[in-house]
């Protein structure tokens, strides 16, 4: 399979912005927009919260099933009596049982997280392309473009996740009941891999489908080239991008750090740090036309009105009334002068001083001839010289005067 992204091109999902020049320095301009965007920032990540609360409400749920469990019998081990001649695993068979439901739960809480992220990413992309521009209407409109190509990815992630966490209680059972340990590491190890693998796949699926417009098939082949051409990159920003996720799971003090991180900017400093790599690696291998035509477009637009101009500036003065310091060139002062008596002087200093005074009349004489043909100069006469003939007095048949002035024939 060659490398190639050649069908991203001129396909960028942008519904209220454009791109008007390319970043110069893709993280010195990332930094910059997060310094100034933080509370925008923080705003998203509280649009995002709203979202994602039903899975948090699902996890919360579920350990406070397990700690109920945990304090009923056989699950408490200060309890004696009855006694039961073997409860070996059955702690782990609980805790698998109830694992499978409630984590069932958060593959179906994804779609509506799904419309979060989705807003999210278009809105934080957004900030990144215009350094900072961020609508309520945006964040909606990208639910609306993005949302199908954001659940898709967060769906097939949360299922490898569950079979991560099915095969880890599935694991600790096997040991528990005195079963083949080795087997059930081993398995573990390869579905964790897999796991991987495939959330960073899935990283990249979530990337390419909310940035471009493009056919379904092509989303997981760019997706898969993207992976494929920036492999160290990929990993080295994921892990930067989840530091929140790894202080949580160290725990402690560091975790509730993570939880606090995770309440105010989490959520949006994952998505804004991984924008800032993806939208990096897109500008490396899909030629950014975009930005091209908008600059080709000012161009055209700032020669259309240089060219327009003097026609314009005319008919802007012509409502203030005929002025002799416009209608004709006047020579800038610059550094040249005409030198100025003393308190005490004598003939030659008069003959100097009238020399410098022709020579100045002379060269204001030759400027203005140089000069009398500048379309600004020619345009506004012109506009006059129609406005006085459209006054001047018209006789009729019978040789009386008579005066025909209209807003036709005075600004035609």
């Amino acid at each position: 399979m060659a490398l190639k992204t050649d069908n991203l091109e001129g396909k960028e999902i942008a519904l209220d912005y454009k791109r008007d020049s390319l970043p110069q320095g893709r993280w010195s301009d990332a930094w910059a927009v997060f310094k100034a965007s933080a509370l925008k920032l923080i705003l998203i990540n509280l649009l995002i919260l709203v979202t994602v609360a039903p899975m948090v409400a699902i996890v919360l749920v579920r350990n406070s099933y397990i700690l109920t469990l945990g304090s009923v019998y056989p699950l408490n081990p200060s309890v004696s009596y009855p006694f039961y001649p073997d409860t070996r695993g059955l702690a782990e068979q609980i805790i698998l049982s109830v694992d499978a439901a409630f984590y069932a739960m958060l593959i179906a809480a994804g779609f509506i997280a799904s419309v979060g992220l989705a807003g999210a990413t278009y809105s934080i992309r957004k900030l990144l392309n215009t350094h900072g521009k961020f609508t309520f209407k945006g964040f909606f409109r990208g639910i609306k473009a993005c949302y199908f190509n954001a659940a898709l990815p967060v769906t097939v992630a949360l299922t490898f996740i569950y079979a991560s966490l099915m095969t880890w209680d599935w694991m600790k059972l096997v040991i528990a009941q005195g079963g083949n340990a080795a087997g059930a590491i081993t398995a573990v190890v390869f579905v964790i891999i897999a796991t991987v693998l495939v959330c960073v796949y899935c990283a990249w699926l979530f990337a390419v489908g909310t940035s471009y417009k493009i056919k379904f098939t092509q989303v997981f082949k760019n997706a898969f080239v993207m992976m494929l051409g920036t492999p160290l990159q990929t990993v080295i920003m994921a892990g930067i991008s989840l530091v929140p996720v790894w202080l949580m799971l160290i725990g402690g003090f560091f975790g509730t750090i993570g939880l606090i991180a995770f309440i105010i900017i989490g959520f949006s400093l994952i998505l804004f740090i991984w924008n800032a790599f993806t939208q990096w690696a897109f500008d490396g291998f899909v030629t950014p036309t975009i930005e091209q035509e908008s600059v080709q477009a000012t161009k055209e637009k700032k020669a259309a009105e240089t060219d327009d101009d003097p026609e314009r500036r005319a008919r802007e003065l012509l409502a203030a009334g005929r002025s002799e310091l416009i209608a004709r060139p006047i020579k800038p002062l610059g550094d040249a002068g005409v030198a100025e008596l003393g308190k005490t002087f004598t003939r030659g200093d008069v003959a100097a001083v009238a020399a410098g005074r022709e020579k100045l009349v002379a060269e204001i004489a030759a400027y203005e001839k140089e000069h009398e043909n500048d379309p600004a100069f020619v345009e506004y006469n012109k506009l006059f010289a129609e406005r006085e003939k459209a006054l001047q007095p018209v006789t009729d048949k019978k040789g009386k005067k008579k005066k025909v002035v209209s807003s036709e024939n005075l600004l035609k």
